[in-house]
């Protein structure tokens, strides 16, 4: 992908040959102008660089893995406000807040419009560099030195106006490789901006997703430590009476304990988690946040997407990052080439100089000089040879890259469609748990009541009962936050987002 600029060789020619026309003398121009013309004929050394084919790969589970499940839809697009499926006014903000605020998507962005800057500045070096001077003496000659003015006077002003142009004609194409890496690199960076970007949206909602989960396993401890006060007093009460032992009553008291001991380090990750929300979203962790999150804040998605696996190449940001470092490493190929070969520069100066300022560009005042030089390097005890050599090597290193963020992709889609597919089962897993174990601690509360349960028994049932809980609260965070994560794992829909598309895009 090219940024703006001029699109053949034979452009670059005519501007050359234009500027010479209007600066230079009849002869002058003949030389630049055919040496310019030169090249049209140049061709760019090196390898040209081509795309990567799309793994040959029908799906990402094997077949014993079974089908990814009923509620993917494959083929389909992902969307670009992805989040939207969860139905959640609070995260939709969220996320809205940290793409405008968010230091760290701002500096991606900054730093995609220093790498199209450099590929732009290299741009001028495909023309000629045109100087404009100007120069005033005043001078007194030494009595002993005799004056070179035809006036013999030993005290004289001089003005000189001159032009000058200096070329360095891309015979081999080493500058247009090298522009050509350039612009692999802005597209490198762009594509790191839209990682950034999906990367910043994914977090604001794992953040939000684990609050709520945060909140809802101190919500499940805390209707625990009630159940457990409310026996508690009933244990102390037949203590009182004297149809129980004090042990049980300790017994009881020690699992209220222990109980309350799970709150502060929950109440911890709860503050902790609401500040990271607060600076991917762009603010202070003193300025809080204008949304609390609970579970009843999401709704399931009913239908997912499931791209195609020939599309996700062209989705992944990173492995389109990689791609783009892999095409600029090729290119340096080309620079290294045309390095090993000879260089020609092309100089040429026009002006006129005069005692005032008045007598400039009269008849008899002017002057030109048109020379050229060609440079080869004969030994450099295999300097520039080495050099090729390493640059031909970085590129297999970035071939290898490549290849190692493509099957990272691959197993990071897989990886979440065997999450999605266990999230269900294990969802209602947890639910029926959770129901079985406050049935069981619903009737030993009845026979404690009664008197007729042991201690043990009704331990083990609190126990069951908050670890259910817990587990129910967990898979349903789970299954929320593995939608998230197919949706980072398929790209996060950028390209569909015309607002913030490629930026370099609009420049070709």
């Amino acid at each position: 992908m090219r940024l703006v600029g001029f699109s053949s060789i034979r452009d670059r020619a005519i501007v050359i040959v234009r500027a010479v026309k209007t600066y230079g003398s009849t002869s002058g121009r003949r030389a630049i102008q055919a040496l310019s013309l030169a090249v049209l004929t140049g061709c760019a050394v090196g390898p040209d660089f081509k795309q990567p084919d799309a793994p040959d790969v029908k799906g990402f589970l094997s077949q014993r893995d079974g089908p990814p499940g009923d509620a993917l839809v494959p083929g389909a697009d992902v969307a670009a406000r992805w989040w939207d499926v969860f139905h959640s006014p609070g995260l939709n903000k969220l996320i809205a807040d940290g793409i405008a605020n968010n230091p760290d998507l701002a500096a991606a962005e900054a730093a995609v419009r220093v790498a199209q800057a450099n590929a732009l500045a290299l741009r001028g070096t495909l023309l000629p560099v045109v100087t404009a001077d100007f120069n005033a003496i005043r001078q007194k000659i030494a009595d002993p030195v005799s004056s070179g003015l035809a006036s013999g006077a030993d005290i004289y002003s001089l003005h000189t106006a001159q032009v000058s142009v200096s070329f360095v004609p891309d015979v081999f194409g080493g500058t247009r490789r090298l522009i050509e890496s350039a612009d692999a690199q802005a597209e490198q960076q762009a594509f790191q901006r839209e990682g950034v970007y999906v990367t910043l949206a994914t977090n604001i909602a794992l953040g939000a997703i684990q609050e709520a989960s945060l909140r809802g396993q101190i919500a499940a401890t805390r209707r625990l430590i009630e159940i457990q006060n409310q026996l508690l007093t009933i244990l102390r009460r037949q203590n009182d009476r004297g149809q129980i032992a004090l042990p049980d009553v300790v017994a009881q008291e020690t699992a209220v304990a222990q109980a309350r001991l799970l709150l502060p380090p929950l109440e911890k990750q709860l503050a902790q988690q609401r500040n990271l929300l607060a600076t991917l979203t762009g603010r202070f962790a003193s300025e809080g946040l204008p949304v609390a999150f609970e579970l009843r804040s999401f709704r399931p998605p009913r239908r997912l997407p499931l791209s195609l696996p020939a599309d996700l190449i062209r989705q992944r940001p990173d492995v389109r990052a990689a791609e783009a470092n892999l095409h600029a490493a090729n290119a340096q190929i080309g620079v290294a080439i045309a390095n090993r070969l000879p260089q020609i520069t092309l100089t040429g100066n026009v002006g006129s100089t005069a005692q005032s300022i008045g007598q400039l560009f009269a008849p008899g005042t002017g002057f030109w000089t048109i020379a050229g030089d060609a440079a080869a390097t004969v030994f450099d005890a295999g300097n520039r040879y080495y050099k090729q050599r390493s640059a031909e090597e970085a590129t297999a290193q970035a071939a290898a890259q490549y290849r190692s963020t493509v099957l990272t992709a691959f197993q990071n889609v897989a990886d979440v469609l065997r999450a999605l597919q266990a999230d269900a089962r294990t969802l209602n897993a947890a639910i029926a748990a959770e129901a079985s174990a406050q049935r069981s601690i619903d009737l030993v509360r009845r026979q404690v009541e009664q008197g007729q349960v042991s201690s043990p028994v009704l331990l083990n049932a609190q126990q069951a009962y908050l670890q259910t809980s817990l587990a129910r609260v967990q898979a349903q965070a789970a299954r929320f936050a593995d939608a998230v994560a197919l949706f980072q794992a398929l790209g996060g829909g950028w390209w569909n987002r015309p607002s913030l598309s490629l930026q370099h895009e609009e420049m070709l």
